[in-house]
């Protein structure tokens, strides 16, 4: 399948996500309500339910997958590994001691969000300063940096666990497993994921040089310590807006730029539309599973994400092979 072709596809399967993901609920929707309620018409109890609660988690859920998959692509470009993962770096990690202290604290949804916040950002200037010492820019310190501060903040997120009582524990789980219900920071999400996505596409050329391996990059006049920082940091920065955005979710960074390599696409112009295209669609369907197959309760989509994305990258490492 011919790049284009894939892009074309996935433009299309990504509006049909969105669709069905507003006509599906506890109120199913045809088509023409869904459109008549995105445009203010029709009955009002539609135009609420899609306007006001479905839009916002359908764009959020959207926008999350955009997100990881992007920094997914960077961190895979970074560590030459078709299979690191956006939250390897220690910033879930570092988010998640933070939002879970703030909620054993009881304190609102803002500081929640403030101190994962905090928490991402200490989390990479940590790695930062430990993996680049000395301004040698040394890949494999990095990456272990990042899964010894992931490990420190596990046991942290599972102290906090053992000390929170009753709901807190519930609400803490939703938020480690993903949970898109109140979505924060909307318009914020989609500027940088924009931002972001347009300046990686115009510097694809370096990237391809750059997973070519850092001896090449380098003989063909790529500052290469530069470009290691600038993508260390456009993947953190990605990855925080993501955490903001819908918690802790895990597994789509990992999955959908591996998904796009097996299927043929490795230039990195192509690869960074085609995954921000899937992995909004992915996370799309994985977010109307986790609100509707077990209506009116509403499970954390990070279960649906690994459900959905174990056996589908094992199907498409099995055609690989």
């Amino acid at each position: 399948m011919t790049p284009r072709w894939l892009l074309s596809l996935l433009l299309c399967a990504a509006l049909l996500s969105v669709g069905g993901a507003l006509a599906c609920g506890a109120l199913p929707l045809t088509a023409g309500e869904v459109w008549l309620g995105l445009l203010g018409q029709g009955d009002a109890a539609t135009v609420q339910v899609v306007q006001e609660l479905r839009l916002p988690r359908v764009l959020a859920a959207f926008a999350c997958g955009g997100l990881l998959s992007l920094s997914g692509v960077l961190l895979q470009a970074l560590l030459r590994n078709p299979l690191a993962d956006p939250y390897i770096l220690g910033v879930s990690g570092g988010a998640a001691v933070g939002a879970l202290a703030a909620m054993l604290l009881g304190a609102g949804l803002l500081a929640d969000q403030g101190a994962s916040l905090a928490g991402a950002l200490l989390a990479i200037f940590a790695v930062f300063v430990l993996g680049f010492r000395h301004g040698e820019r040394n890949i494999y310190r990095l990456l272990l940096t990042g899964v010894v501060l992931s490990a420190g903040c596990g046991a942290l997120v599972s102290l906090l666990l053992t000390l929170a009582q009753g709901e807190q524990v519930k609400g803490m789980l939703f938020w480690l497993m993903g949970d898109l219900s109140q979505p924060q920071g909307l318009g914020g999400a989609w500027l940088v994921l924009l931002l972001a996505g347009s300046a990686a596409t115009l510097a694809a050329g370096g990237l391809d040089l750059l997973a070519g391996g850092r001896d090449k990059a380098a003989a063909l006049g790529l500052a290469v310590g530069r470009w290691q920082a600038m993508l260390y940091f456009a993947a953190a920065l990605l990855t925080v807006a993501a955490l903001q955005l819908g918690g802790s979710i895990g597994f789509v960074g990992l999955l959908v730029p591996h998904a796009i390599r097996l299927l043929g696409i490795s230039a990195h112009r192509w690869l960074i539309p085609c995954a921000v295209l899937l992995g909004g669609s992915f996370l799309v369907l994985a977010d109307t599973l986790a609100r509707t197959l077990w209506s009116p309760l509403q499970l954390p989509v990070g279960i649906f994400t690994a459900l959905l994305g174990v056996p589908v990258l094992l199907w498409l490492l099995g055609r690989r092979a």
